[in-house]
């Protein structure tokens, strides 16, 4: 035993001799001091690092059998389900592991909104990290048309036509998109190449610079402290602790609950009641035939509520141009939350109650403009859309104000438990 740790030993030294690879261990890991008090909420970033996983290697599995091709692909995917080894567990986890994949980094993104991580210092983590959350939704968007069925042909047909609203270019640009005049082969290969290689590789990079990122200015915590302002005698954080081997050991069972959950919903649930995989994506596409409703997943119908909701014409653009436009700033208005937010804490815990109602009614008005998102529309529906399409806007555009007049609690000069 004592020769194998001594040559594994030499074999570390000799790479770090070309690598710096003790440096990086110890810069992320080893020596990186994060808040003793980080609390259940911040498991879903490390979470969301285990789906992609999960994605990239299921993804790498399913792509051996996966024909693009639009007379191929239905049968291919059926196929890998049938006739592949284990090849409906790797489909499933893949498809399930979007919808989970979403569901972490929506509550990455709450804790963010509740713990106020997006303000000085850590505006640029945040930026990335919406980076992140736009490459993700294209990711899924790109990978939603492959299996080829009738809710992925038509879903598509639909989010690519809104791009021929746009004034002037609007029709090139859904030209551009497709690779054709309506959703056929070519735009099949085109979301195939995007979806296997170019978005994974920028969602990998942008993964590794918000944690450099975050590394540098160091992690946010439930008090919204600065650990890094009092420091002991030998120079670390008096309210740190090293990350390895504390929250390596403490991020462990959380990973194993969270795989436990996935692994029940893969083997008894993995279409999850259609929200998860749609009943019509289990028919092939047929361009003759449209289904009755057509709606995205479930983690896209907040925005699709949304633009739904805008039918009235004013200014001399149109409801759909005004539906594209609110779709597309329900998703970047979040990149202006680091200076949008003028409260001087950054801690739920020490905010006054306006901003606590404020964020309440965010979050109800998301949660039912997802619900609305997945019904068939109704007149009583979109206006319920309409209402709530405007509490989720008044949420950013008064944040200014009430966090301004808002009263907060003193913050404490060190954490608390």
């Amino acid at each position: 035993m004592g020769f194998i740790v001594k040559q594994l030993t030499g074999l570390r030294d000799w790479v770090d001799d070309r690598f710096p690879l003790l440096s990086l261990w110890n810069d992320h890991m080893g020596q990186y001091y994060a808040p003793k008090n980080l609390n259940f909420w911040y498991y879903f970033g490390v979470l969301s690092m285990v789906v992609l996983v999960i994605q990239i290697v299921t993804g790498i599995w399913l792509v051996m059998n996966y024909k693009p091709d639009a007379n191929l692909a239905f049968a291919s995917v059926e196929y890998i389900m049938r006739d592949v080894d284990w090849g409906w567990l790797i489909r499933y986890m893949h498809s399930t592991g979007a919808s989970f994949f979403f569901i972490v980094v929506y509550m990455h993104m709450f804790r963010g909104l509740m713990y106020g991580s997006y303000k000085q210092p850590r505006e640029l983590i945040w930026i990335l990290g919406m980076f992140i959350y736009l490459s993700l939704m294209a990711e899924a968007f790109f990978g939603y048309l492959l299996p080829w069925g009738q809710m992925s042909f038509w879903g598509a047909q639909v989010i690519t036509s809104l791009f021929g609203a746009v004034p002037v270019v609007g029709e090139q640009l859904a030209e551009l998109i497709r690779g054709d005049y309506v959703i056929s082969d070519i735009t099949l290969n085109r979301f195939f190449s995007f979806h296997v290689i170019a978005l994974p590789f920028a969602i990998a990079g942008l993964v590794v610079l918000h944690i450099i990122a975050l590394h540098e200015v160091g992690s946010n915590n439930p008090d919204g402290v600065e650990i890094k302002k009092l420091k002991g005698p030998n120079g670390k954080p008096l309210d740190g602790i090293p990350f390895h081997p504390y929250y390596t050991v403490h991020d462990s069972v959380a990973v194993v609950v969270f795989l436990m959950l996935f692994s029940a919903v893969v083997f008894f649930a993995p279409e999850m009641g259609g929200y998860f995989l749609e009943y019509n994506n289990f028919i092939p596409a047929d361009p003759m035939k449209t289904p009755l409703h057509i709606a995205p997943v479930w983690y896209f119908t907040p925005f699709y509520s949304i633009l739904r909701a805008n039918t009235v014409n004013f200014f001399g653009i149109d409801g759909k141009l005004w539906g594209v436009i609110f779709m597309g700033l329900g998703t970047v208005i979040f990149f202006l939350l680091p200076w949008l937010d003028r409260s001087p804490v950054r801690s739920i815990r020490y905010r006054g109650p306006i901003y606590k109602l404020a964020l309440t009614l965010f979050v109800v008005s998301f949660l039912i403009l997802g619900w609305l998102g997945t019904l068939p529309p109704t007149e009583g529906r979109t206006l319920t859309a309409q209402i709530f399409t405007v509490v989720y806007f008044l949420f950013f555009i008064l944040m200014p104000w009430y966090t301004k007049i808002d009263k907060t609690k003193p913050v404490p000069e060190r954490v608390t438990r």
